[in-house]
């Protein structure tokens, strides 16, 4: 046995330390990467629901000048139970003299023949409020149009304080909404007992995202 380097045969053995194969490091770099991605992301989930869950918190009604109502699905000619929850609450705040007019908006759904505005309208006067209290946008497509448009509504009718009725989990995303348009808006949030709050909860997170990653600053 050659004692120099340990071969019994005499030839030469070069003794490298351990080294890992490429494949294996290129893995746990991945592995690596990933593990960030997911803390960030988990990091940034619970950024939203902590937002939604103080909006919700300090979502409390008061005096302004309408009420704007954001609109929801409408099965036919009738709101959906979901959207009838927000039009009872934007109903006791008008009952209780939080504000003098209610503005319902939201525009012709695909497949619809009445848009959200004019099915919520007819629903509010089957419940006693008076047509010349109720305000209509009958044009918006989403969330940011709903307050886009009320406002120029309310602009036209000399009316520059307004509630933000909604489910409470969409509140958070209406209120950043509201700040990126000028609107003077607090929210005012219903807690459903007909949709699945989770759920819900999580799809928000999700809409909330696409909020800030079209509007960063």
């Amino acid at each position: 046995m050659n004692e120099q380097t340990g071969n019994h045969d005499g030839k030469s053995v070069h003794m490298y330390p351990f080294r890992m194969q490429p494949k294996k490091r290129g893995k746990r770099r991945i592995l690596r990467i990933l593990a960030v991605c997911i803390a960030i992301l988990g990091i940034w989930a619970g950024y939203l629901l902590w937002k939604i869950e103080r909006t919700i918190e300090e979502a409390v009604p008061r005096k302004a000048d309408v009420a704007i109502v954001l609109g929801a699905a409408v099965w036919g000619e009738r709101p959906s139970p979901g959207l009838r929850e927000r039009l009872d609450q934007a109903l006791e705040l008008y009952r209780q003299g939080y504000v003098p007019y209610l503005l319902v908006t939201g525009g012709l759904g695909e497949g619809k023949t009445s848009t959200e505005a004019s099915v919520m309208r007819n629903y509010l006067v089957e419940q006693g409020v008076p047509e010349d209290r109720i305000f209509m946008e009958h044009q918006a497509r989403d969330t940011y149009e709903n307050l886009l448009f009320s406002k120029e509504i309310m602009q036209q009718h000399g009316l520059s304080q307004a509630l933000v009725v909604s489910h409470d989990y969409h509140l958070a995303r209406a209120v950043d909404m509201a700040e990126t348009i000028d609107l003077d808006a607090s929210p005012v949030g219903v807690t459903s007992h007909v949709l699945y709050s989770p759920y819900y909860k999580a799809r928000e997170v999700l809409a909330l995202t696409k909020w800030h990653l079209s509007h960063p600053f």
